[in-house]
């Protein structure tokens, strides 16, 4: 297996990335064989397709990536980098534009989304994005993508390409990676809405826990997360309609490894004043130690940014051959 998966400097990563993605990416990474391989990297070029500030992307990149060496991604299993340190990406996504066409393109939800009604003072880079994430995941020849559901039609599009890029070419040089959707991957939403996801752009920070908060402050988000006034129920239908009791029980179970039904087993008929202490302290058990690595981690920039080095200088011995076969094949090496 090659497994590839990228995610974007968009700041400080919270809860449900380390639920929904990065704790996979974990498990993932010590689940591999010996003639295996995980790449994992931070997307600072897709980061591009929007308005940036130089210097917060840079501190970014980073911090992003002491956050996944914290939560576990070990740089002699994995190969951990970013993007721009990687120039065969970019190189790679412009020969893929020849082959992807615009009308693919068009379809894609994400840029229907993310432009909304001013498609015309959208970036190119926004529209276009996507034949990167293809060259991310072709250029090494991937097996696998771990993805979420909204992900999953990108991941469409780069099969897409990568068969026509065969067939118009007459080669067989990109393999069909496969999608690699979790069954089990909790959706971890807002504790101040739960019909709304956990995200880093939601203006109050209450509404998340940070993977760099402190034990008291995760504490004090967890007793003030938005709940209703009823008892835990017994069974799981008796969390329907009650979005925000179900997140806390969602995240209970997905921070202790156990089924919500089990959650609710232990904690029926028990209100939030007894509930959210627990939920609070198991957090901050799981967490704390992520964050203690974290902060460890960020007192030495210098040594992360070797780190993404090296893991840039394997990613481009894989990608480089990949490169040059593409090249040859359309006719720009000889």
């Amino acid at each position: 297996m090659r497994v590839v998966s990228g995610i974007q400097t968009t700041g400080n990563l919270h809860l449900g990335n380390y639920l929904g993605a990065i704790r996979n990416w974990v498990r993932l990474q010590d689940s591999m064989g010996a003639d295996d391989t995980c790449l994992f990297f931070l997307a600072d070029l897709h980061a591009l397709t929007v308005s940036i500030d130089p210097a917060t992307l840079a501190s970014n990149t980073i911090e992003m990536a002491a956050t996944l060496l914290a939560a576990g991604i070990d740089p002699d299993r994995s190969i951990l980098f970013n993007q721009a340190r990687v120039p065969a990406h970019s190189e790679l996504a412009w020969i893929l534009g020849g082959t992807a066409r615009v009308g693919w393109l068009n379809r894609m939800t994400q840029w229907k989304d993310k432009a909304g009604k001013n498609r015309e003072g959208a970036s190119v880079g926004l529209f276009t994005y996507p034949v990167l994430q293809a060259a991310d995941i072709l250029g090494y020849r991937a097996t696998h993508v771990p993805v979420g559901e909204d992900q999953k039609q990108h991941l469409e599009l780069a099969r897409d390409i990568a068969t026509k890029f065969n067939l118009d070419f007459g080669v067989d040089l990109f393999p069909l990676p496969e999608p690699m959707i979790p069954e089990d991957t909790p959706r971890i939403m807002s504790l101040r809405d739960g019909s709304a996801k956990m995200s880093k752009s939601d203006p109050s920070d209450m509404s998340r826990i940070n993977l760099i908060d402190t034990d008291d402050l995760i504490a004090t988000k967890f007793r003030k997360a938005k709940t209703d006034p009823e008892p835990l129920p017994g069974d799981l239908a008796g969390l329907a309609g009650r979005a925000e009791a179900r997140n806390l029980v969602t995240i209970f179970a997905a921070l202790a490894n156990e089924a919500p039904q089990s959650v609710l087993d232990r904690f029926a008929g028990q209100g939030f004043g007894q509930f959210k202490p627990a939920l609070a302290d198991l957090a901050v058990a799981t967490l704390g130690p992520i964050r203690d690595r974290l902060v460890a981690l960020l007192d030495d920039r210098d040594a992360v940014g070797t780190t993404l080095a090296r893991g840039a200088a394997k990613a481009e011995a894989l990608v480089r051959p990949t490169l040059l076969a593409a090249q040859r094949a359309v006719g720009l090496q000889v």
